[in-house]
């Protein structure tokens, strides 16, 4: 006869349903509903302690998830994660993937989706999703998919990757570990990888064309067309351009690239080209090109500048009034380079046609008028100077080029933290941590600008989600809802019996945690094993699937956390593909589970 539970796993329970409808209702953020169930669960426990508890100690459990390491990894790897980004140290891996996007999107996604679900069998699927978020990131910004129809569809091949053996997860390991010492024989490493692999060839068209039409596009549409700066793109001595004709070169080129009075013949070093294009266009234009936008006497001394003061580089959009001494005059006549230490590497004119010929100087340079539209580069010191002096207007959106002379260094030690945690040598914490802490040793991130890798919504989140796992194991919650449902499988055939356990492991490890969840999960299947006389192995399989089936809630698993910010996703964005999903693995795992192990 089953007991009543604890008031205490009662209130638990109870706190998780209304945290869990807060959520999915959506009428107050993620981080107030967070926050309020951290005040909840430590203004209860102070005053209806845990047997055998101080008050104190329900507030520590309440808040300890602030100084928990699951959080600290977390935000390490964010930090990381930023330190590729502002490197571009990820450009190289990003234009490779973003070739086979260009060919077809679907083909693209389909090959991100075998990458991350095969890497994660080998190696902790944490570490492959910090790698491909800003990968992800750079191709939304490149035209491919956005990173809200990819990240998630990613995160769900890496977790069923992971699944696959038992050196995927940290939880396979410790599900593996308590059935040996429940007297189970121990497992290989690819013991149920068949297993995995027929339910992911079952799982990966929802992943692939269904789950990316369930979520909303989150890029913002531009609300007028991108600027189109005009400039002369200087033909550099190891320039492709050099020595060759211009028509030969072209199809490398983005297609928002104009060239203006383009010259006929082979192209010579020095040679100065017209072109006109956005910011992002001329920037892979110089890449592919090895050309240069503005002198490279006076960009060679913004970068040694910005080495010498450890400083950003910065590229600013400014507009011309109508008090700018820069008026008529032109780039080469200005002395804006000798003056402020910046250069200007294109000129916009709204609305007007530039091709008129009083428009320009007698060596062909564009004279500039009030209201152009100029795209400058430089220290941000000196281009407040040069703003204040010149009487320009500093436009919002400006951007910081990537250090690329950190790329290799920030490479490494993303490197050294994958690998280490990858082969075991530490934790995940431990690695992340100390990546974390060389990427603000080097420089590769600004210990002033963490605040823009880091999340608050996803810090208060994976704080709340630490609190209530702990009060739904501590209180006996965990524990009565297993008694629970043993009770009612004695009389059901072997496909429901491991079913229902895959789904109430499922359940607990989306709404407390892996380790609970094989905690509690184990020996409950070891006991049912014992009393409807079927082998172990198959349910503690079950226990073991249903720990990685973690799609449904963000708090499930910390990649489910590391993701929301990037994709911008909801809470009921996880509840609207990760149910589906859960329902397509358990019923398949189930099946598969049963005929392998002919019951």
């Amino acid at each position: 006869m089953l007991d009543f539970p604890s008031y205490h796993a009662l209130a638990a329970m109870i706190v998780t349903v209304l945290m869990f409808v807060g959520f999915v209702r959506g009428r107050m953020s993620i981080e107030i509903v967070s926050l309020l169930t951290i005040a909840v669960i430590a203004v209860g426990l102070y005053f209806f302690p845990l047997p055998d508890t101080r008050p104190i100690d329900g507030l520590a459990l309440a808040f300890g998830g602030f100084g928990h390491y699951a959080l600290i990894t977390i935000c390490a790897l964010m930090i990381m994660g930023r330190g590729l980004v502002v490197t571009g140290a990820l450009e190289p891996a990003a234009r490779v993937l973003e070739r086979v996007f260009k060919f077809n999107l679907q083909l693209g996604l389909l090959v991100s989706l075998l990458i991350a679900l095969v890497l994660s069998m080998f190696v902790n699927n944490t570490p492959v999703l910090v790698l491909m978020i800003p990968i992800f990131a750079a191709l939304a910004t490149r035209g491919a998919m956005s990173t809200s129809k990819t990240l998630m569809p990613l995160n769900a091949a890496s977790l069923i990757g992971g699944l696959a053996t038992t050196i995927g997860t940290s939880t396979n390991i410790l599900v593996v570990s308590i059935a040996v010492d429940l007297g189970m024989r121990e497992m290989g490493v690819f013991d149920f990888t068949p297993i995995v692999l027929l339910a992911a060839l079952v799982a990966l068209p929802y992943m692939w064309l269904v789950m990316p039409r369930l979520l909303d596009d989150n890029r913002t549409e531009a609300l007028h067309a991108e600027r189109q700066f005009h400039t002369r793109l200087r033909v550099g001595s190891q320039s492709m351009l050099a020595g060759e004709e211009l028509a030969a070169i072209r199809e490398k080129l983005p297609k928002g690239i104009t060239f203006h009075t383009a010259p006929l013949g082979e192209l010579q070093p020095q040679q100065r080209l017209h072109i006109s294009g956005s910011h992002d266009d001329l920037e892979e234009a110089t890449r592919v090109l090895k050309g240069e936008l503005a002198p490279s006497w006076v960009l060679d001394r913004i970068r040694r500048s910005a080495s010498a003061n450890d400083a950003d580089v910065m590229v600013v959009e400014m507009t011309v009034t109508a008090d700018s001494r820069l008026i008529s005059r032109t780039l080469p006549s200005s002395g804006i380079a000798d003056l402020y230490s910046v250069a200007v590497l294109g000129i916009h004119r709204p609305e007007r046609l530039i091709g008129e010929r009083e428009q320009y100087s007698e060596g062909g340079d564009l004279r500039i008028s009030e209201g152009d539209v100029l795209l400058v580069m430089g220290l941000k010191d000196d281009l407040q100077g040069f703003a204040l002096a010149d009487s320009l207007l500093m436009l919002e959106g400006g951007r910081e080029l990537p250090r690329r002379s950190k790329a290799l260094l920030s490479a490494a030690i993303m490197g050294f933290a994958v690998a280490t945690a990858a082969i075991g040598i530490f934790p995940i914490a431990i690695s992340a941590l100390a990546g974390a802490i060389l990427m603000f040793v080097t420089g590769c991130v600004k210990f002033d600008r963490v605040g823009r890798a880091l999340s608050g919504q996803v810090i208060v989140l994976v704080a709340a989600s630490i609190a209530i796992g702990r009060v739904i194991d501590d209180s006996g919650a965990a524990a009565w809802l297993g008694d629970a449902l043993s009770i009612g499988l004695n009389y059901l055939p072997p496909a429901l019996i491991i079913a229902a356990i895959m789904a109430f492991v499922t359940f607990i490890t989306n709404f407390a945690s892996n380790a609970t969840a094989a905690t509690v999960g184990t020996p409950i299947a070891f006991s049912i094993a014992a009393s409807v006389g079927m082998p172990p192995e198959p349910l503690v399989l079950a226990v073991l699937f249903g720990c990685n089936l973690c799609y449904a809630t963000p708090i499930a698993y910390q990649t489910n956390m590391l993701i929301m910010a990037e994709g911008q996703y909801e809470f009921a964005d996880y509840i609207r593909t990760g149910l589906p999903l859960v329902a397509i693995m358990v019923t398949t795992l189930s099946v598969l589970l049963v005929l392998w192990y002919g019951l």
